[in-house]
């Protein structure tokens, strides 16, 4: 396939689906950085930093063709619009750049990432970020892995960090300034963000989930979050053996992973902020 100046491979449909999702995280993932290098323009979408440039749009074009002729009987959804009704009950979720503000200002802080779904549950999760070179995979059938080296930092000694508290983590959130101005999104995020160790706020969701579930960050929790931010990393973190949770407050969602102690502690601090 060729978008521009600039070519991407044409994927093997006898791949299965774990080596599929591997090479379109990362042949997106590339696609968008040479597209980057070449030069961009952005679009605003809902804020100044929620932008959309040529590069994601490319690389949710490239994913999308590879699917249809890949697994032709599957279903598609794509941040940047893709949609194709499957008839297989699955479908896959793509994030081709997750991170755009990121991406469009230098930072390495960004990624390509996918999910395989069914009407149950996330099947499997691949997050790539070209700039670090790292890919994390993983699903119910397979163990988590980064760059194919397997994930153990829930099962070794003993899976201590299942039962570190929260307020001995490092916890990696995002919140835009407009909802700091919300009380009923405010509340429980204050309560949530003051019990950890520390916070960071990188902006990219899926680079999170996979420091997570590689121990590079604590826990995680966020608002919002649509399937394509979300399923990738669920996927990934569960199969590193950490947790993941969901919680209603004050209207919002709230999506939690990290060890199963901190998700829970994440989750009674973020229900302390309820009005109800």
């Amino acid at each position: 396939m060729t978008t521009g100046r600039h070519s991407a491979a044409v994927l093997d449909p006898s791949l299965d689906d774990y080596e599929l999702a591997a090479a379109l995280v990362r042949e997106a993932g590339q696609l968008a950085l040479l597209m980057r290098m070449a030069g961009l323009e952005s679009e605003q979408k809902t804020s100044v930093s929620d932008v959309v440039t040529a590069a994601d749009h490319a690389a949710e074009a490239y994913v999308l063709e590879q699917l249809r002729r890949c697994r032709p009987e599957d279903g598609i959804l794509g941040e940047e619009g893709a949609s194709v009704q499957g008839t297989s009950g699955r479908t896959w979720v793509i994030d081709p750049v997750d991170g755009t503000y990121n991406f469009l200002h230098g930072s390495t802080y960004w990624c390509s990432a996918i999910a395989l779904k069914d009407s149950a549950d996330v099947l499997l999760g691949a997050v790539f970020q070209p700039e670090e070179d790292k890919l994390w995979l993983g699903g119910r059938d397979r163990p988590a892995t980064r760059n194919s080296e397997p994930l153990t930092v829930f099962a070794d000694a003993g899976g201590k960090r299942n039962t570190t508290p929260v307020a001995e983590l490092g916890a990696a959130t995002y919140i835009h300034p407009t909802w700091l101005m919300d009380p009923l999104c405010a509340m429980p995020w204050h309560a949530a963000a003051t019990s950890a160790a520390s916070l960071r706020m990188l902006g990219s969701g899926s680079c999170d989930l996979g420091r997570v579930a590689d121990g590079q960050l604590g826990c995680w929790f966020q608002h919002s979050c649509p399937e394509w931010d979300w399923l990738p990393g669920k996927a990934i973190v569960r199969a590193a053996g950490g947790a993941v949770d969901t919680v209603q407050v004050n209207g919002l969602e709230w999506f939690l992973a990290g060890g199963t102690t901190a998700v829970r502690e994440l989750r009674a601090a973020l229900l302390s902020g309820s009005v109800a």
